[in-house]
């Protein structure tokens, strides 16, 4: 019995002694690939970010002049001007200022996804600004038709500038940013 116990304790040594380094080598075999696949991913990862930005710039710009343009139209004096009465209702006239700003803004609704969230806030804010400034106005018992209306809330946009410049402002930091 003691010779079978020696043979099976040489055996068990000598399996042993060629597998244990075949686990290791293993082991160390699949974290090294583990490693270099996880570098590899990120590095292609790294390349579709920067193509994504590359490709996605223009897009990100261009969303930036449509904000602006809209923040132009809506203006104060700019609507006014691009938005006659129709009649000498000032009630009409506070109606068809307000669907025009909203009707723009509707339009360009879908650049808030190549904007950053704090930009959009900004926007919506002048947006929101500018109609609460024509409603004001027009509820102001002192004016009576579409002419005197217009003409308060030029006057009030020459006491305190638009929200809209300042939020072209923050565009304008935004691209700077960017490019």
């Amino acid at each position: 019995m003691t010779k079978t116990h020696s043979m099976n304790t040489e055996l068990l040594y000598s399996t042993l002694s060629y597998t244990l380094p075949a686990i290791v080598t293993g082991f160390t075999a699949a974290f090294v690939i583990k490693k270099f696949l996880n570098s590899t991913e990120k590095r292609a990862l790294l390349e579709v970010k920067r193509n994504i930005n590359r490709d996605g710039l223009p897009i990100k710009l261009q969303a930036f002049e449509r904000m602006t343009l809209f923040l132009e139209r809506i203006d104060p004096s700019k609507l006014l001007i691009r938005i006659a009465p129709l009649s000498s209702d000032k009630q009409t006239y506070t109606d068809l200022l307000i669907a025009s700003i909203q009707q723009e803004y509707e339009h360009n609704l879908v650049q808030q996804i190549y904007i950053s969230d704090e930009c959009w806030a900004l926007i919506l804010t002048a947006k929101n600004s500018i109609i609460k400034l024509v409603k004001d106005a027009a509820s102001d018992t002192n004016v009576t038709d579409a002419q005197q209306l217009r003409e308060l809330i030029l006057t009030n946009t020459i006491k305190e500038p638009a929200a809209s410049i300042s939020a072209l402002r923050f565009i304008k930091t935004e691209v700077r940013n960017l490019i």
